[in-house]
């Protein structure tokens, strides 16, 4: 009889799976849950693990002691984590840039500009950036692995909007005359409101990534990844939901199907249901919670060998969805971060595993401690028997003067009650374990001094364990911020696909940026924004003692960006806004002083001037004389040279022989010129004859 329900039930899965897919070969219902069974094992195994953590790190161990015995647990762990929570917040918090985008490509520099302001946007603005990065953190370090699911919400519903009736109408002038338009020469027009109509239209209410950490009994992974989560091939979701939120969806089919009226949180002891009180239900159909399962994985779907990554939700027996993956990227949408990584697993381990024995011993031997001084009696007096009579006895009761027996020494008579010294070996023991608890944790208990003798008697000694502390946290936030990283990069694949078309987002309080959902694609890489409280503030003394050293000497634009930055290490985002856009008015004295100094200085540069042409004019006057005392010296040398030669020539005859030949040649010269003059005359009348003649 069993089998012919069960192949009912298969027949009426099947039936539903045609009516949500084409698939030539689509997974059934039974082939899911199938995957589901066969991964419990190590399911179980690791909440096992992560159950006996939290027992360690909440003081919920079980104590077999005694009737009237202490049953004290100590805190350990939660002392170390409650020191780790901060510590590693704070580096996520301190900022409201946490993701830096850079381009890969000069091609994606406006791009990876768009993603970086989106993705802050809805990190800051979107989710609760608070209260996620205090679950992440503290899911780490309590569970020793979080696993995040990255999703996307999208909801709209019809609302009531009123739009304005426009009228065109007559633009009248000042004279109360329709007005012409100059350009066209006819009666100039404009809209004016007459009413409004009251339409319905849609209105979309959300569209906007949703990070949800997932409970670690909730979430069931393929066994067979090896630690390696892109290895993984499925997981299995469940989680809380009612019909009225299965309608409100949109996503899901076959809603009517399912049997709300047996379904219940309490018929899936696998889930953890996230009430604090079991016992309360909902008792009507549209409210009452059931546990739905989502099966994220691969699979073959047209018998071609190749899987393709698909999402199949159910209640109880009934499909109610059955995909492909929606995501852009088409991997599984879930985002695992280890807190202290365990080799060739998928879990990592926290803080509660390393010193669970510690907490132990410390735990017996305070409990020891505590049962000693319990039975003790501390405080009381005794007196014997014959040191008082009955009167004094009262008196000394009352705290009034009394007389004792004189035949009994009142220091044996009287005895005061003290606690036992408790042994200083249980005390070193106590030591000796939080010592060791702080070794392996890394982290160091303030209580005890972090300067003593917790972490060495030397300068050089103190230094190389912090160094040594800091290095291990630095490697825990290293895996959170790579986690970080991941989620940042899903989000901005779902931003290309799912957003709309232009979104206004506020970058500040004044400023407002549209992003184009078109100019979000490209390459590009993610990096974080993260530092710790004692990194900046390292850094920020660097800078005020450089701003010191420097002084007068820096260019004041310079000190106002390092005065900037200084701002915003010690975490005054509003102060070093206003050291920006500050900008120095100019002082009425210190403008005139500077107008006299300038025309002081021009003043002084024409005096100069004037100062070198003088000296210029003086140079060419002192050229020319002494080139007009060059030319009368040639002068005088010339005319002292023709005396010489005239002398000369005197003496030696060639002065006259030089005047006879200038007489000749002046003589020939007119001789020629009159014979010149004889032939010209006669040319002239041989000329007139012919003339004549003709």
């Amino acid at each position: 009889m069993s089998d012919l329900i069960d192949q009912d039930e298969d027949d009426k899965a099947d039936a539903q799976v045609k009516d949500l897919v084409d698939w030539a070969t689509p997974p059934t219902l039974a082939d899911l849950k199938k995957d589901h069974e066969s991964a419990q094992t190590a399911h179980n195994t690791h909440t096992n693990e992560v159950d006996t953590w939290l027992r360690v790190l909440n003081g919920e161990q079980t104590i077999n002691t005694k009737k009237g015995r202490s049953k004290l647990v100590p805190k350990l762990a939660r002392k170390q984590a409650e020191w780790r929570y901060a510590a590693l917040s704070e580096p996520f918090l301190s900022t409201d840039d946490l993701f830096n985008t850079s381009p890969a490509t000069f091609e994606d520099k406006q791009s990876a500009v768009q993603n970086g302001l989106m993705l802050n946007y809805q990190l800051n603005c979107r989710i609760d950036k608070v209260a996620f990065i205090d679950e992440y953190v503290r899911t780490a370090v309590d569970e020793g692995t979080v696993i995040v699911r990255v999703g996307w919400e999208f909801a709209e519903e019809e609302r009531k909007v009123y739009e304005p009736i426009m009228e065109q109408r007559l633009l009248p002038g000042p004279d109360g005359q329709p007005q012409m338009d100059p350009q066209t020469g006819q009666p100039a027009m404009q809209e004016v409101k007459v009413g409004e109509n009251e339409v319905m239209r849609t209105i979309v209410t959300k569209n906007q990534p949703v990070l949800d950490i997932c409970h670690y009994d909730n979430l069931t992974i393929d066994p067979t990844a090896e630690g390696d989560f892109d290895k993984v091939r499925f997981i299995v979701y469940s989680f809380e939901t009612s019909l009225s939120e299965l309608n409100k969806d949109g996503r899901y089919s076959n809603i009517n199907e399912i049997n709300f009226e047996s379904a219940s949180v309490l018929a899936e002891p696998d889930h953890k249901i996230k009430s604090d009180d079991t016992a309360f239900t909902f008792k009507d159909k549209a409210r009452k919670k059931v546990i739905a399962r989502e099966y994220w994985g691969y699979w073959d779907i047209d018998d071609s060998g190749e899987v393709t990554s698909i999402v199949v939700t159910w209640v109880g027996d009934t499909i109610i969805r059955m995909e492909k993956n929606p995501y852009p990227d088409n991997k599984l949408p879930f985002v695992n971060v280890q807190y202290l990584p365990r080799r060739k697993s998928m879990y990592g381990e926290p803080d509660a595993a390393l010193i669970e024995d510690n907490q132990k011993i410390v735990g017996a031997v305070t409990r020891g401690i505590i049962d000693v001084i319990g039975r003790s009696a501390n405080g009381q007096q005794g007196i014997r028997k014959d040191a008082l009579d009955v009167t004094n006895a009262r008196k000394f009761e009352r705290g009034e003067d009394y007389k004792f027996n004189a035949n009994v020494d009142p220091r044996q008579a009287f005895h005061m009650e003290v606690y036992p010294e408790i042994p200083r070996s249980a005390l070193e023991v106590l030591n000796m374990q939080n010592n060791d608890a702080e070794a392996l944790t890394g982290v160091k208990a303030f209580t005890n001094g972090i300067s003593g003798q917790a972490l060495g008697t030397t300068a050089t000694g103190i230094r190389s364990a912090l160094d040594a502390t800091s290095k291990r946290e630095l490697g825990i936030l290293r895996r959170l911020s790579n986690g970080l990283n991941q989620i940042g990069r899903k989000i901005i694949s779902m931003n290309a696909e799912f957003l709309e078309d232009e979104e206004i987002i506020r970058v500040t309080n004044e400023n407002f940026v549209a992003i184009d959902r078109n100019d979000l694609g490209g390459k590009y890489d993610i990096k974080l924004n993260i530092s710790t409280a004692e990194a900046d503030e390292q850094k920020a003394s660097e800078l005020s003692f450089m701003l010191q050293t420097m002084g007068n000497t820096m260019p004041p634009e310079m000190s106002y960006m390092i005065l900037a930055d200084i701002a915003k290490l010690r975490k005054m985002p509003d102060l070093a806004k206003r050291i920006e856009e500050y900008q120095p008015q100019p002082d009425p004295m210190a403008q005139q002083t500077q107008q006299l100094q300038l025309q002081l200085l021009q003043a002084q540069i024409v005096n100069e001037q004037a100062k070198g042409q003088e000296n210029a004019v003086d140079v060419q006057l002192k050229t020319a004389k002494t080139q007009t005392e060059q030319a009368k010296a040639r002068d005088l040398n010339s005319g002292a040279d023709v005396k010489d030669l005239d002398f000369v020539e005197k003496e030696s005859g060639v002065q006259s022989a030089r005047e006879q030949q200038t007489s000749e040649r002046n003589h020939e010269q007119s001789m020629e010129s009159k014979e010149f003059d004889r032939l010209a005359n006669l040319d002239s009348k041989a000329f007139d004859s012919l003339s004549t003649a003709n």
